[in-house]
């Protein structure tokens, strides 16, 4: 009869535990199929509201940042909205960070959103921002030198300030090469886990060309 009440037990816990994690990736594929609609506030939204439940995770806090961040490179001329919705991610960010500390992932979503001031106004931003994008990138990189997106976004970033300064750039272009490669042979740690770039690798490879 103990067997029996244990194993009964054993049972219930486990029912529980897979529906935990259904409702975990049925929540995420709903957020990431708004995302995709362009429904940017209802995306970060369940994101938060799949981050407050599932509160050791870092991956709904990093992809409510994401969403925003990368909205915020299309609404910079409007600075109020975008001020709010940088300040917002950047709370989803310490949440992430708070779930998985020195995570080279974080650090590039976190150099992305110093990205998008610098971008949006760099008269502004630039003095002060800018040394903290490429010093995410460089801790991020000695972290982790074999992470694609580490690599990509490191080289875009300094392709760019190499420009600005009227410095040569092809020596980045190498390093574009670098993470395609990566990306080829890169396996995230589960579905949800960052996995995006491999696009964008190929887009700067082929500029480097023209």
């Amino acid at each position: 009869m103990y067997r029996l009440a244990i194993f009964i037990i054993m049972l219930i816990t486990a029912q529980v535990g897979a529906q935990t994690e259904s409702k975990y990736e049925t929540g995420m594929h709903k957020a990431i199929a708004l995302w995709q609609q362009n429904k940017t506030d209802d995306a970060a939204n369940l994101f938060e509201r799949i981050a407050s439940a599932e509160n050791e995770n870092w991956l709904p806090s990093y992809y409510a940042a994401q969403v925003l961040i990368l909205d915020g490179f299309a609404i910079m001329q409007d600075t109020e909205k975008l001020n709010a919705q940088l300040l917002r991610a950047q709370d989803f960010i310490n949440d992430a960070t708070t779930n998985s500390k020195e995570n080279p992932e974080i650090l590039v979503m976190q150099a992305l959103l110093y990205t998008v001031y610098v971008a949006s106004d760099g008269a502004k931003y630039g003095m002060t921002m800018a040394p903290k994008v490429a010093q995410f990138y460089e801790k991020a990189y000695k972290l982790d030198p074999k992470n694609p997106r580490v690599t990509l976004n490191r080289a875009e970033w300094n392709m760019g300030s190499a420009k600005y300064f009227g410095q040569d750039i092809k020596p980045f272009c190498k390093e574009f090469d670098k993470a395609l490669e990566l990306f080829v042979n890169f396996k995230p740690e589960s579905e949800f886990h960052p996995s995006w770039g491999k696009e964008r690798a190929e887009i700067m490879i082929a500029s480097c060309k023209e």
